[in-house]
């Protein structure tokens, strides 16, 4: 098992800091900081791309770039957990769809936010194909 760890540290306002072993960033819901469904989505984003790249490194598929936006709703019950969450993702000058796809699906299945936040909302992703980007 891996032991993760972070620090908040709150003033009496919603307004404080997330202290990382790489970096802090600002908790609030002011200009320059982020919310609790900021960093959650932002959490999954990067968790899937992370899965992502270990499948397509290990399958040699090359692309130029990767663009994502998550949206997720939350219930109006309480607790308002997420009801959705979709991942639109935008791969730039791919070298094979369809490997690319099947990582998209691994991804998925071995991302454990994705795992995570599967177990109260419904999960939805797509990827769709650009051109090579110009340099």
């Amino acid at each position: 098992m891996t032991l993760q760890r972070v620090e908040l540290n709150f003033q009496q306002e919603f307004k404080g800091q997330l202290i990382a072993e790489n970096h802090a960033i600002d908790i609030g819901t002011e200009k320059g900081s982020l919310a609790p469904y900021d960093m959650l989505l932002g959490a999954l984003a990067s968790c899937y791309y992370s899965t992502f790249l270990d499948v397509v490194k290990k399958k040699k598929i090359t692309y130029d770039k990767v663009e994502m936006i998550v949206t997720g709703e939350k219930r109006t019950e309480i607790p308002t957990t997420l009801q959705w969450v979709n991942l639109d993702i935008r791969i730039y000058g791919a070298s094979t769809q369809k490997g690319i796809l099947k990582a998209g699906e691994l991804a998925a299945k071995y991302c454990s936010v994705y795992q995570t936040i599967s177990k109260v909302a419904e999960m939805n992703w797509s990827i769709s194909f650009e051109p090579q980007t110009k340099m």
